[in-house]
């Protein structure tokens, strides 16, 4: 898959400063918050937030009220909170976003915890910015359905506290740029990175239980989740920011001839269209490809990042994966085959107790402020082990299938990766035994 330029400015920069070298300055950024959470990185942070879309105290208020404001939708029903609750992590534990009127849409909903740090935003990139992200779900017919920026800006007009509030902040009547400027601007001060994970990586050892550190080792080697989720200086949010084809739609659609409607179909360009062909359409399957019209893009959805996976199911772009269980059981028999799936995809090979080792370790990425909320999800999911769609044993393990070789197994009395310290400097006291079940 071709790395978005976003992403490969972002990640040659950070790499640069990680290697020892002043980060270069191509604009001027907007002054972090202090202190930023030891799992958030002060380099990304200035790439992502120029001095012009800074997160002043007067637009994070205004953005807030917006973003739990339901009489942005058509009637009043919906907010960007809707979809986007606080309390659930910023996402709202249901396959598909539902907006207006009960309408369901084909994309599960992601995060906006951390979304600042993302090179596009939504499942398939379609949006550079967030106030580009912002703008849509607001016009969108199954979503928040009002009918244009004029209608919006018009409803805004008719209440007297956005009319004070706006010239108060931007000095101008009421915008659509300005009101997606007000809601990203509170979207940017949503970033998570005080997990237990972080305290461990900078060497509290006992932050994490025998398990959860079997876990990080076989995140790091057997199971191969580095590949696309690294978790390091260059990539503190655990996702490579690519777009790759997993095999998740292969499940209900005819990638080939949906591919070749699709070619008629989209528009390159016309955000909105693709905005609503992606929830309303059997061709939201087509994933990247809606974006780009490039055929190694067929079926391909965003790496999503893994901070606070605990808190943010159900999982993948369509919601189809009800728990951490689930995931792994789809990764470790490979995928599901399809004409385009990644070329990373293969059968894994891990057993029952190692599944459960990289699920508890997954848990350990959620943010401490969540806490309550990532315990109750570790029992729901726990609960749910017995039902797993997914699973093929004898797939994962070779007895059936050709799926390539396995991955290496480290030996780990020799060379242990979670013994390693902060995103790879051996700075961690020596950890507790991380014995083998």
């Amino acid at each position: 898959m071709r790395t978005p330029s976003g992403v490969a400015l972002s990640l040659a920069v950070l790499l640069w400063a990680h290697e020892g070298h002043a980060a270069p300055e191509t604009q001027s950024s907007a002054p972090p918050p202090s202190p930023l959470p030891s799992g958030v990185s002060l380099v990304l942070w200035k790439l992502s937030v120029p001095a012009s879309a800074a997160p002043t105290p007067e637009r994070v208020a205004l953005g807030e009220k917006l973003f739990n404001d339901k009489r942005l939708s058509l009637d009043d029903s919906t907010s960007c909170a809707t979809c986007h609750d606080p309390n659930k992590g910023f996402t709202d534990g249901k396959p598909v976003a539902e907006g207006v009127k009960g309408q369901k849409g084909m994309r599960n909903s992601p995060t906006v915890l951390n979304a600042l740090f993302n090179a596009s935003q939504f499942w398939d990139g379609r949006s550079s910015t967030l106030e580009d992200q912002a703008k849509l779900p607001i016009l969108n017919p199954i979503e928040m359905a009002m009918p244009s920026p004029e209608a919006v800006v018009t409803k805004l007009r008719g209440i007297p506290e956005y009319v004070t509030a706006f010239q108060a902040v931007f000095k101008r009547d009421i915008t659509y740029d300005d009101l997606a400027s007000a809601i990203a601007a509170f979207e940017r001060t949503q970033f998570s990175g005080n997990a237990r994970f972080d305290r461990f990586i900078h060497g509290e050892s006992k932050a994490l239980n025998e398990s959860e550190r079997r876990g990080w080792a076989l995140f790091n080697g057997k199971a191969r989740c580095n590949s696309c989720h690294a978790g390091n200086a260059v990539s503190p949010l655990f996702s490579d920011q690519k777009f790759h084809n997993i095999g998740v739609a292969a499940h209900k659609q005819d990638f080939p001839q949906l591919a070749r409607e699709g070619v008629k179909v989209v528009r390159l360009g016309d955000e909105r269209q693709i905005d609503e062909l992606a929830l309303q359409t059997r061709f939201s399957e087509l994933g990247r490809f809606l974006v780009t019209k490039q055929e190694n893009d067929v079926g391909a959805f965003k790496t999503p990042t893994l901070r606070n996976v605990g808190i943010t199911g159900p999982y993948m772009h369509d919601g189809s994966l009800p728990t951490l269980w689930d995931v792994m059981d789809h990764y470790n028999k490979g995928g599901v085959a399809n004409p385009f799936l990644d070329g990373g995809m293969q059968r894994l090979g891990l057993t029952e107790p190692e599944i459960d080792d990289l699920v508890a370790f997954l848990f350990t990425l959620t943010d401490e402020r969540f806490t309550k909320y990532n315990g109750q999800e570790l029992a729901r999911q726990r609960g749910r082990k017995g039902q797993r769609p997914e699973r093929d044993t004898a797939v994962a393990l070779g007895k059936k299938g050709n799926l390539g070789d396995l991955a290496p197994n480290p030996d780990l009395s020799v060379k242990n990766p979670a013994d390693i310290g902060v995103y790879g400097t051996e700075t961690l006291p020596k950890p507790a035994s991380t014995k083998q079940p």
